[in-house]
């Protein structure tokens, strides 16, 4: 269906897609797992159901499957960015936001990665990084997305 710089999508069946990724927008993997749990944490709507790994040219891939969202309007990046403020996310460039709270960096939030269905927003491209922050004991007990 698609492919960005860090993944390739092809379609499932009509409820779901197949997301390869090769971990290059994490210094390792640990970094890319711990994305995909904060995704899960955050957007239950469209968790990432972990599949395993494959090689292709030897490369090695993570393979997710996720919901397949269909929107029905285009996304409105001032109301993602509202809706990440209430949240305690705070704009720090482009499409990037940082939560000092949580001590977590959300990335690449431009209107590919998110969807609009019904007026409700959906999450479904996310890059999560952890801060030192995060290690400090903050933890994620206070959300409120």
């Amino acid at each position: 269906m698609a492919s960005g710089a860090e993944q390739r999508v092809y379609r499932y069946d009509d409820h779901h897609v197949i997301k390869i990724n090769d971990g290059i927008f994490y210094e390792n993997w640990l970094d890319y797992f711990n994305s995909l749990l904060i995704h899960n944490y955050f957007f239950r709507s469209t968790a990432y159901d972990f599949l395993g790994f494959k090689i292709i040219d030897n490369v090695l891939f993570a393979v997710v499957k996720q919901e397949f969202i269909v929107s029905d309007e285009m996304v409105d990046l001032i109301i993602v960015k509202n809706f990440l403020a209430y949240n305690g996310f705070q704009n720090i460039r482009n499409n990037d936001y940082y939560n000092p709270q949580l001590g977590i960096i959300f990335e690449d939030l431009h209107d590919e990665n998110v969807l609009c269905r019904n007026g409700v927003l959906y999450f479904i491209d996310t890059v999560f990084y952890l801060t030192d922050n995060f290690y400090k004991g903050v933890g994620l007990g206070q959300v409120r997305i």
